[in-house]
């Protein structure tokens, strides 16, 4: 017999069926036992009176909750069950795997303990189902960007995460041995991305891992994260990749809505609204002008750039005169951006960049990429860097590379704004930061 998913059940009233799952509640009574099993798709009641088989009774008897399981039984009608207005009647139980006792918290107590302790034990915090739903979530919202890139002609790369230079900056760097060597995990595929526009690939993604040395404890940060990157060959400026990127956003949200928007709305409390374009632009000048006459200025280590609490006033600015949940955030000073940023052939002090903010939150930081060795080697130099460690990312220019631009995506940062969450570590899979390196 083969396995029926707890969401057909409907389809096979007075029918037999093989369910499988874990136990969530048993109700052991006097003269009837109620086992509610969960799987991935739901819950269901299987129902058995003792009378009228003492040896399967004594098994259920023996259940502990949480344990694997494999019943069979006949789906009849029975209107008073909250779960579908039908159940099962149990004819035959397998243990699969049984679950020690008492677990580790109440997965499905009223009030969940701290956050630390379900991540130490993540296994069985994934099993709650609207902690499933985060990733059906996820899976969907990637399903939209890459159908949306896909219609565009572009192509998928996977670039390697060991390195052998210093990457993009000497900061925030994890070094490990290498063979005798000391070699860096990569922490974005920027440098590979433009190798692919040198390459003559025109445009394409990646969706991949990328990793910070950041001693952060942030809601926000983590040292291992899901990266979505995108880049574009012969562009005119970054304005052509904020344009490709807020109709893609648009696309991938739309699906979210279709598919989920009535479950998010339900679980978490959040309308998923597909946002209009052009998305606004503001300039890093207006920006802090902006938030100047409100009275808010940039601590002094973010000047040129905004800290968490002015990108939540720029939002919340956006969102009452545009009535825009998004922002370009765009042309920030050289001082803050990487070497390899384009600059204004006007106004060399500013870089053709951008971030993408989204409810009080940077989820993409981009550019137009400078593809001229001569500048890029120049912009290296006065950025304080050794060419040595970085000739190889050099010579992808020094045989005609086209005007390319594009970006990188937070996953994970984006999936909290979507489902209305606190902290990256709910939406991550298996989080990785300064204190947690297991499970």
């Amino acid at each position: 017999m083969r396995r029926t998913l707890i969401v057909e059940l409907k389809n096979f009233i007075n029918k037999d069926v093989k369910v499988q799952g874990w136990v969530q509640t048993i109700r052991d009574q006097k003269e009837v036992q109620f086992i509610v099993v969960r799987d991935h798709t739901g819950l269901i009641q299987f129902v058995l009176e003792r009378s009228k088989n003492a040896k399967l009774a004594e098994e259920v008897s023996n259940l502990t909750t949480e344990s694997a399981v494999t019943l069979i039984g006949r789906v009849v009608e029975n209107p008073i069950v909250k779960l579908g207005g039908f159940e099962v009647q149990l004819h035959d139980l397998r243990v699969e795997s049984s679950a020690s006792l008492p677990l580790p918290f109440d997965l499905f107590g009223r009030v969940q303990p701290e956050l630390d302790k379900r991540l130490d034990w993540r296994f069985l915090d994934l099993r709650q189902p609207n902690n499933f739903f985060i990733f059906r979530v996820q899976t969907t919202l990637e399903m939209g960007m890459r159908e949306y890139w896909y219609s565009q002609g572009f192509i998928e790369i996977h670039s390697p995460k060991l390195m052998g230079s210093e990457s993009e900056s000497r900061a925030e760097l994890f070094k490990l041995e290498y063979f005798g060597k000391t070699a860096y995990l990569a922490q974005s595929p920027q440098l590979y991305k433009q190798m692919a526009m040198a390459a003559g690939f025109d445009k394409i993604f990646e969706i991949g891992p990328v990793f910070r040395a950041n001693p952060s404890f942030t809601s926000r940060h983590d040292t291992e994260f899901t990266s979505v990157d995108v880049e574009i060959s012969w562009i005119d400026s970054h304005e052509d990749v904020m344009s490709f990127e807020e109709k893609w956003i648009q696309h991938a949200f739309s699906l979210l809505k279709e598919r989920h928007g009535e479950e998010i709305f339900e679980k978490n409390d959040v309308e998923i609204k597909v946002p209009s374009i052009p998305f606004p632009r503001i300039t890093m000048k207006e920006a802090i002008e902006i938030l100047r006459k409100q009275g808010y200025m940039p601590p002094p280590d973010k000047k040129g750039d905004l800290d968490p609490q002015g990108e939540r006033l720029l939002c919340e600015y956006v969102k009452n005169n545009y009535g825009h949940e998004f922002v370009f955030l765009k042309d920030y000073p050289v001082a803050v951006r990487p070497f390899y940023h384009m600059r204004y052939e006007n106004d060399p002090l500013t870089t053709k960049s951008f971030d993408l903010l989204w409810k009080g939150l940077e989820i993409t930081t981009g550019a137009q990429r400078e593809h001229r060795y001569d500048v890029l080697t120049k912009q290296a130099l006065e950025k304080g860097l050794r060419l040595e460690p970085i000739q190889f990312y050099l010579d992808f220019f020094k045989y005609g590379c086209p005007p390319h631009g594009g970006f990188g995506f937070g996953l994970t940062r984006t999936l909290m704004g979507l489902l209305n969450l606190k902290n990256v570590r709910e939406v991550t899979y298996l989080y990785r930061g300064p204190n947690r390196l297991y499970p």
